[in-house]
């Protein structure tokens, strides 16, 4: 027997489109066989008519035969002949007609009630356990809507509570009709075979035993095929009830899990989080703008293809590109006092999508995935080695290391500014000894305290100590604050996000900037912080400039003088950072450094600074 198409009862639950496509096809399926056996009942309907018909007809016939004798015919001498014939021929009628009536009783009970009964009874329970699953469907939606509503700053743990509980009460019930629609609609595939099947055995049946006195040697061999074709009708059936127990142990197991699986985010103190994922699928709601200042929010299931986040309806045969991955940023934003919602930001700095997760594992787990794969790891040839080696810096969290790793003398303009002094000796240039590496407790005291807004402690010292010079209210910088920017021989600008500062205790070696950049990632890694705030550095040949991308508001100004180190990250290409003393009211200096997440390479950057610090040097030298 050929196999049957089924559908799995494992993914009933994540109900995923996939699924819903496949499904789809079934209900199809079943509304073609629906009609094909509407249209196959009123033929076999008009042959049980005609049967019924062909009694009547004949009944009927026989009567009129018998009527000949009583017409009293006035020219009816010599009639006795004909009406012994027609009496003969009334008894065979009459013969005909009894084998007629046990052939319209048999197609009534083998042909017609099967296909009446395969229609009231499954075609109708597919079509109610279809409407049973659409209303249960439609109350999950609904539960899902509304605890997706819940809000985050005043937020109700009783309220919470039930809310979460309907969720998992309308998820189990879906669940509970889900696995009841697949298995009728799997049973279905082998009830319409049979269903097919046993009304021509028995208008078969019918019509053999109807002309058996003179068909005999054409009966055995129609009985023989007959056999043939019932063996197989019961070993289908033997086949379906195997097959209805397997589903139904299945069916038990399936509705045997812990409650956990139907409560959204009911890990939400100690989360499993893989930070990992190079690919990442499932349900998220979509913020949309229906005006100036409304928006709504739709559930659609998204899933990363290479470089791209797709979006797949449910009903969908396949998912479109909602979003282009590459070089993009992602971080947590709070949006209309809704939990877990994070915004993909594109290269080029403007604002995309912002898209909100059920819990705080999926939201975590999207914002990670998102973020290896706008470093392009899929491309790589181990993907998943790549974005576990990325990563490492979170797992060296707890184990105090050096650095990332020495800084190759090569590194081009993110070198160190005081030890590229060279010694002329014998009219030779020779470079001074290279100094070991320095520990940790060296360059960073412990303890240190990382700033992960762009609130920087020393513009805000400046700004308290400037005297009599007038704050603006708005936080916008005058114009004749930067008059290098229209005379200034360079003028570069990069998208950055900032990572975090803190302050350090030596700038003599590139070294405290690759600690810098462990401790900051470590910290945001251990303490779950995603927000990152963007803005443009623009290298100038006298200073660094941090602007908001939205207002142009100069967000903090740096001398070009007062940057002693900067260097971009080996590994992670798009690091960079950089070590700036500042003098105090005591007469001592301070040293803080800033990191960035760089659009670009971190170099690019660093050569800019350099180019910079060189045109100051020529400046001086005339």
């Amino acid at each position: 027997m050929p196999a049957v198409d089924k559908l799995l009862l494992e993914e009933a639950l994540q109900d995923s489109p996939q699924t819903r496509s496949l499904l789809s096809v079934f209900e199809e399926d079943a509304g073609t066989l629906t009609d094909y056996t509407n249209q196959l009942l009123q033929a076999m309907q008009r042959v049980y008519g005609a049967q019924n018909e062909m009694c009547l007809a004949t009944q009927q016939l026989s009567k009129q035969l018998l009527g000949y004798e009583k017409q009293n015919f006035a020219l009816g001498k010599g009639d006795e002949e004909v009406i012994s014939t027609l009496h003969y021929f009334s008894k065979v009628v009459d013969e005909l007609n009894v084998l007629h009536t046990e052939l319209a009783k048999q197609l009534a009970d083998t042909m017609v009630l099967p296909i009446i009964q395969f229609r009231e009874k499954d075609l109708t329970e597919v079509s109610t356990l279809k409407d049973l699953f659409g209303l249960a469907s439609n109350e999950h939606d609904l539960s899902m809507a509304k605890y997706s509503r819940l809000p985050k700053k005043k937020e109700n743990e009783k309220v919470k509570t039930e809310v979460g509980k309907e969720v998992a009460a309308a998820r189990r019930k879906q669940h509970l009709s889900s696995l009841q629609y697949y298995c009728a609609l799997n049973a279905l595939q082998y009830r319409k075979r049979m269903a097919m099947m046993e009304p021509m055995i028995g208008f078969a049946h019918g019509q053999i035993n109807f002309f058996k006195k003179g068909a005999e040697m054409f009966s055995k061999r129609m009985d023989s095929f007959l056999s043939s074709v019932a063996d197989m009708v019961q070993s289908i059936q033997v086949e379906l009830e195997a097959e209805a127990e397997k589903m139904r142990v299945s069916q038990q197991e399936l509705l045997s899990v812990d409650e956990s699986v139907y409560t959204p985010d009911s890990d939400v103190a100690e989360p499993q989080i893989n930070r990992n994922l190079i690919q990442k699928a499932g349900y998220l709601n979509l913020r949309n703008k229906t005006g100036l200042v409304t928006t709504t929010w739709e559930r659609l299931y998204f899933f990363t293809q290479g470089g791209n986040l797709m979006c797949q309806p449910r009903g969908a045969v396949a998912g479109g590109l909602i979003q282009d991955l590459d070089n993009c940023s992602v971080m947590a934003v709070d949006c209309e006092d809704r939990r877990y919602c994070f915004q993909i930001t594109t290269p080029n700095g403007k604002s995309g999508i912002i898209l909100q997760a059920e819990s705080r594992k999926e939201n975590e787990e999207w914002i990670c995935a998102i973020n290896n794969i706008s470093r392009q790891i899929y491309l790589t040839d181990n993907p998943e080695a790549v974005a576990i080696k990325l990563n490492q810096t979170a797992l060296q969290a707890v184990t105090p290391i050096t650095s990332f790793g020495k800084k190759q003398e090569s590194s081009c303009p993110s070198q160190n500014l005081k030890n590229s002094e060279m010694e002329n000796e014998n009219d030779k240039i020779v470079p001074k000894a290279t100094a070991s590496i320095p520990e940790a407790e060296e360059l960073i005291a412990p303890g240190t305290p990382i700033q992960f807004d762009i609130v920087l402690p020393a513009t805000e010292f400046l700004d308290q100590n400037r005297g009599s010079r007038r704050t603006n209210p708005f936080g916008e910088t005058e114009d004749e604050s930067f008059p290098e920017a229209e005379d200034s021989l360079l003028q570069q600008m990069f998208i950055v996000r900032f990572l975090g500062s803190m302050a350090v205790k030596t700038d003599s070696t590139t070294e405290v900037i690759y600690e810098a950049m462990r401790q900051v990632l470590a910290a945001r890694a251990i303490h779950n912080i995603f927000r990152m705030t963007e803005s443009h550095l623009m290298v100038t040949s006298q200073s660094l400039r941090l602007i908001d991308p939205q207002t142009q508001v100069s967000r903090a100004n740096f001398e070009l003088t007062s940057v002693t180190q900067f260097a971009a990250h080996q590994e992670n290409k798009r690091l960079v950072g950089f070590v700036i003393r500042v003098p105090e009211s005591t007469g001592e200096e301070s040293l803080s450094t800033y990191i960035f997440e760089s659009n670009s390479e971190g170099e690019k950057i660093c050569y800019a600074i350099n180019l910079g610090k060189e045109i100051i040097e020529v400046q001086k030298a005339h």
